[in-house]
């Protein structure tokens, strides 16, 4: 049960007891295409109920450089989802946190995090993210985002060098409540603690694009 500590900390309220859920996994990562931004993505449905997920997609460069390399994330998450985080390393210390969560109308909003003990993540400077001008809505039933991140693949710890491997698999984490942040057109809200958390191994390789600059221009990235 060490990651749900880690996870707790991630919403920031270390002296709370949230429930934790080591729910199964839902089927392993598969290919998805995306009508909408072009983008193969390899996607994985993580469970936050016995019934309910959110959906992760990635996709990556098929010929990435030897260091760090853009990743363009998307997640579905239903709109019982208050926020959503995922763990690029598949833990809550020392590596790039993503915490989303919905803001009306505006779509929405994508936070940068990264956390060195088990309390407040910070606002982390080393991963950047521009929301592409497709894929992001929110409805009656679901809300999507669909960014590019420039530093999320390739991080130090302090005492080490992390690389996602874009060809094999990385050991992901992800955490949901259905709290709602107390400001969610900002992205430094405070968020409120989770209810599950969980993480698994993701293969990576099915959503490797050849074409992965033209897809960036299409969706309004230059």
């Amino acid at each position: 049960m060490k990651f749900s500590l880690a996870f707790a900390a991630l919403a920031g309220l270390v002296s709370a007891r949230p429930s934790f859920l080591d729910l199964a996994r839902r089927d392993g990562a598969i290919k998805y295409t995306d009508p909408e931004t072009g983008f193969a993505f390899s996607e994985f449905k993580a469970a936050y109920t016995l019934t309910s997920n959110i959906v992760y997609r990635f996709a990556l460069p098929s010929d990435p450089p030897s260091g760090p390399y853009d990743a363009v994330i998307q997640v579905v998450a239903p709109v019982q989802v208050g926020w959503t985080g995922l763990a690029w390393g598949g833990t809550m210390l020392k590596n790039p946190l993503t915490v989303a969560y919905p803001n009306g109308n505006s779509g929405p909003t994508v936070s940068s995090r990264w956390a060195t003990a088990h309390s407040t993540p910070m606002t982390y400077t080393g991963a950047t993210y521009t929301i592409l001008s497709n894929g992001n809505r929110a409805n009656g039933t679901h809300w999507q985002y669909t960014a590019l991140c420039r530093g999320c693949t390739q991080w130090n710890t302090g005492s080490s060098t992390v690389r996602l491997n874009p060809t094999g698999s990385s050991r992901l984490a992800f955490a949901y409540s259905p709290g709602r942040p107390s400001s969610p057109s900002s992205n430094t809200s405070s968020i409120p603690v989770h209810e599950v958390a969980n993480a698994w191994s993701h293969d990576f390789s099915l959503g490797l694009n050849p074409n992965f600059q033209e897809l960036l221009v299409k969706n309004g990235v230059s």
